[in-house]
């Protein structure tokens, strides 16, 4: 179990974080998801006790993690693939970590069979690819039979074989008890593995829940202005006495009505759009990009 209670985190003028709160069960894996520079990683340090919240609190199987005796062994964490040592081994690498958390020698042949990384074992570090050092990263979060994973961007650098490994791995983990955080900027990652997600953006949760229950509270209309009329939208809407559920940050709204009913307000009202529809017709991915404010740069893409 980990629980999330109203932290924040303030780097002198900068919020990076606001009162995100979320809870993670045992038996399920959550998708921690938000564009770059969202607050994820701040969030996840906090979480395991490596950055100090200006305020609110987190704990994990009922503690803050510092107070967990031997925290290795009931928390696997990777938030940084790089942190290792250049020149040893894999092998070696997590033989150190074994005596550490007083892990039986054995139990390191089992974790770099489990990340695929036996025929690299006894390969310098410093020669390892970004992606061989996400799966030695991985392997070192398992090394202590943890109940729990915290993951940031654990997927990076990995081929399609070794995404697909991670998840039937995580995926696993899950079915047995245990409990997953799992970050990601790329909802595609995570879609097909978590059964809840938190999403953020500018450092605050803009949704959290299960799939349907993300896509369910969201039906209605999406509408969307250009930048100029978007105070002019609202004030249409706000006439023709139709109720705005949400404001997106990329500027869209979701109003308790149907498209047609919108439609004849702002048209009324002379109001340019350059977004009207069902809101339940967005899949995940649209509602993701809509909620955190990546529609209009992945539009530019394209």
């Amino acid at each position: 179990m980990i629980r999330v209670e109203n932290l924040s985190k303030r780097y002198g003028e900068h919020q990076a974080v606001s009162d995100v709160s979320f809870v993670c069960a045992p038996g399920t894996v959550t998708g921690f998801l938000g564009p770059n520079g969202a607050g994820k990683s701040t969030t996840m340090r906090m979480i395991c006790g490596l950055t100090e919240p200006s305020s609110g609190q987190a704990s994990v199987l009922g503690v803050p993690y510092r107070n967990l005796p031997n925290p290795g062994r009931h928390v696997g964490v990777l938030l940084d693939a790089a942190a290792r040592h250049p020149g040893r081994s894999g092998r070696e690498t997590l033989l150190l970590a074994a005596m550490m958390l007083g892990v039986d020698r054995a139990r390191v042949d089992e974790v770099l069979d489990e990340v695929g990384l036996a025929s690299a074992a006894k390969r310098r570090v410093g020669g390892y690819s970004f992606g061989m050092r996400q799966r030695l990263g991985m392997a070192q979060a398992l090394l202590g039979r943890p109940g729990v994973l915290i993951l940031d961007e654990p997927s990076s650098g990995l081929d399609p074989e070794g995404i697909h490994n991670m998840r039937m791995l995580l995926r696993d983990f899950a079915d047995r008890g245990g409990t997953v955080l799992l970050s990601s900027h790329l909802l595609f990652e995570v879609e097909a593995l978590a059964d809840r997600f938190v999403m953020i953006s500018g450092g605050r949760v803009v949704a959290q829940g299960a799939r349907d229950e993300l896509l369910q509270e969201r039906s209605g209309t999406l509408v969307r202005s250009a930048e100029p009329a978007q105070a002019a939208l609202g004030e249409a809407l706000a006439q023709a006495g139709l109720a705005v559920r949400t404001a997106h940050a990329s500027g869209a709204l979701v109003v308790d009505a149907v498209p047609e009913q919108v439609g004849i307000a702002v048209a009324r009202a002379g109001v340019p759009l350059v977004e009207l529809r069902a809101a339940d017709d967005l899949g995940l991915e649209q509602l993701f990009l809509s909620l955190t404010g990546t529609a209009n740069a992945e539009e530019a893409k394209a």
